[in-house]
């Protein structure tokens, strides 16, 4: 039995580890680990190589119990492009201080090679869809189609000033 428990720890370890999909919890020490250790850099520098999104919650939140299945949905549509985490501000007040989360939810977008951005209180997915393809996959929003008829009667080509 004990030759086996060393191999069934890994291949734990291993099956969480592929399965970005879910929103993963974080202690402090975890966050120090895989995010940043602000108790020795000064300087913010990512630990991750795959940008992440930090939930600030609270279990007897409200808006926060209505923001964790839109994390949920999010991480499976976002599976291998983003990491999803939450942090229980009540367990985990040393993190919570240092971020200086004095409302909740609070989120925390984090790009690799850049410096993270905050964003409070319960957002749209789409809002959060949006924050994520532009400030973590670095994506150009969407040009929105004029409706304008120019002059000459034709669509708009986007040049004319109106």
């Amino acid at each position: 039995m004990r030759r086996f428990f060393p191999i069934v720890v890994m291949l734990l370890l291993l099956s969480s580890a592929l399965r970005a999909e879910e929103v993963r919890y974080l202690t402090t020490q975890q966050f120090k680990e895989l995010v940043f250790d602000y108790t020795q850099d000064s300087v913010w520098h990512y630990k991750g190589d795959v940008p992440c999104v930090i939930d600030f919650y609270a279990t007897w939140c409200g808006p926060c119990k209505r923001l964790a299945p839109i994390m949920e949905e999010l991480a499976e549509e976002y599976c291998e492009q983003v990491i999803f985490y939450k942090v229980d501000t009540d367990k985990e007040r040393e993190l919570a201080y240092f971020f200086q989360i004095s409302s909740i939810p609070t989120l925390l977008f984090v790009p690799v090679g850049d410096r993270p951005q905050m964003a409070k209180g319960l957002l749209p997915k789409e809002t959060l869809q949006e924050a994520i393809n532009q400030v973590l996959l670095k994506k150009k929003p969407a040009a929105k189609a004029c409706d304008h008829k120019c002059p000459s009667g034709q669509p708009c080509s986007g040049n004319c000033k109106h």
